[in-house]
């Protein structure tokens, strides 16, 4: 049960979710709008959670309706990097 960052990270980008992940599985690139988690890397330890300062991360089995697709978000951001 990864998590996963959603929409309200868009335009954000406040790290605070970087700075407590354990195994360093959230990322960005300067050209991002936002954060994103690696479903292979995450720990589903919710450190990341509770820091968020948009309430942006949610665990794949409770996100909120129309979030769904950010889960294939973050993931393509993992797979789709070179």
């Amino acid at each position: 049960m990864p998590y996963v960052i959603t929409e309200p990270c868009i335009g954000v980008k406040d790290a605070s979710c970087v700075d407590v992940c354990p195994v360093d599985c959230i990322h960005t690139a300067d050209e991002a709008e936002m954060y994103y988690i690696d479903p292979d890397s995450c720990i589903d330890c919710s450190a990341c959670v509770n820091v968020c300062p948009v309430d942006a991360i949610y665990s794949t089995y409770d996100m909120p309706a129309g979030q769904e697709r950010f889960e294939e978000v973050n993931a393509a951001f993992f797979r789709d990097r070179p």
